[in-house]
């Protein structure tokens, strides 16, 4: 606890800007109600962090920043690798969109395949610190298979409670990984709220997206990861797909804090790539900032969002970067995702593939006049949704066992 209060001034409200002094984990401010943000104290890490530090350490995950993360102790459990995942150049699309520089950034490449794993990698070492015994979450699917990979084998046992609808795929990856999975009648929302009680009921660790301030910590990583990766030249736009708004706010967080640590000098824009069925954030971006619950309708179910618990935080990013909201139709987004995969060799999750649909939309309304280097985060793999990606292509081409019926197939494919 001393190491941690060190380096932790305490929580600040995303709403109001009221203040609380370090603690545990408090998950609300107690004068609006509203989500809370770590507040470090970025003059004593200062001379603990640099670009020369970072180049020094051989570290390649998201351990490496520890001096900016809420733990006692760096890497406290073992793990797979969680964070460096890579970033591609694509110049052929830069030409094509008439940009300079293109990348895509592949988080699902992840251990359990999803951005959500910078998340679960700080929430899961921090309820080990604490002495937690139950942690619970609310999920569409990769924030709780996430939780249940990596609680996996240690002393926690995980609670999960997601809509029935979410992907076969991702309930067989908590049930695989020993999750107590709550599949509730109603959406991601009931979802939430009936995790909220449960957790406040019986004294579980609550790890939802929002509700846990740790959660954007963790998420924050890629900011600093993508400094890295591109020389330390700041990108000039970035592409995120937003459902409930944690990972884009922790994005932002993230390049705030290099710029208080003195190592980078510029800001990004920040584009929020939305679903047109579950807008909340963009809607909110576009016209008074105000976050109003919409109907969450997507095919894209990791931002299929009623009322986005991390809401105003996101809005906040987007707005304080400059940057703006985007939205998708399903089709559009279905569509993205064989296109990213014979653009970068990435497969992409519907709401992945979003943030890829959004930024060819921009670039085509002239959005990006002026913008020399883009990125396109993809926060999920195609493997979750497979049903999803079907869609988005042809059938496979049937034939017998007979040479002769293929040889006439293959005059009538013009192979």
């Amino acid at each position: 606890m001393p190491d941690i209060m060190a380096r932790i001034l305490g929580f600040q409200c995303v709403a109001c800007a009221g203040e609380l002094p370090p603690c545990r984990t408090p998950y609300a401010c107690p004068a609006c109600g509203a989500n809370l943000q770590v507040v470090y104290d970025y003059r004593a890490i200062r001379g603990r962090i640099s670009r020369r530090s970072l180049a020094r350490d051989q570290d390649r995950s998201l351990w490496r920043y520890w001096e900016v993360l809420p733990l006692a102790r760096r890497c406290p459990m073992s793990v797979p690798q969680i964070g460096w995942t890579p970033l591609y150049s694509l110049p052929a699309a830069a030409r094509e969109l008439g940009l300079s520089r293109l990348f895509v950034k592949d988080d699902g490449r992840n251990p359990s395949a999803s951005f959500k794993d910078r998340a679960n990698a700080v929430v899961v070492s921090r309820a080990l610190e604490l002495g937690e015994k139950v942690v619970a979450t609310a999920s569409t699917g990769n924030a709780a298979s996430s939780l249940a990979c990596l609680a996996a084998g240690l002393p926690l046992r995980t609670v999960i409670f997601v809509p029935q609808t979410a992907p076969e795929a991702k309930i067989a990856q908590l049930l695989v990984f020993g999750a107590t999975v709550i599949a509730v009648r109603g959406t991601y929302d009931d979802a939430c709220e009936l995790c909220g009680r449960a957790a406040r009921e019986y004294g579980w660790y609550d790890r939802s997206t929002g509700v846990n301030p740790f959660t954007r910590e963790g998420k924050k990583t890629a900011a600093f990861e993508l400094c890295e990766q591109l020389g330390w030249d700041v990108p000039d736009v970035i592409f995120v797909p937003v459902g409930d708004g944690n990972i884009i706010s922790g994005i932002w967080k993230g390049f705030t804090e290099l710029q208080s640590l003195g190592l980078v000098d510029k800001l990004p824009r920040l584009v929020a790539a939305q679903a047109a069925g579950s807008a909340a954030v963009a809607r909110a971006v576009e016209g008074d900032g105000v976050v109003r619950r919409v109907s969450g309708r997507t095919v894209a179910d990791s931002i299929s969002v009623s009322l986005p618990r991390d809401g105003l935080a996101a809005v906040a990013a987007v707005r304080r970067s400059q940057g703006f909201a985007v939205t998708v139709t399903d089709a559009e987004i279905i569509s993205a995702i064989p296109d990213l995969a014979r653009a970068a060799k990435v497969f992409a999750e519907p709401a992945a593939a979003a943030a890829w649909a959004g930024m060819k939309k921009a670039a085509a309304a002239g959005r990006l006049r002026g913008c020399r280097t883009a990125v396109v985060l993809v926060t999920g793999n195609g493997l979750k949704d497979v049903a999803s990606a079907r869609k988005s292509v042809g059938r496979p081409h049937g034939v017998a066992a007979d040479f002769g019926e293929f040889k006439r197939l293959v005059r009538k494919l013009d192979l």
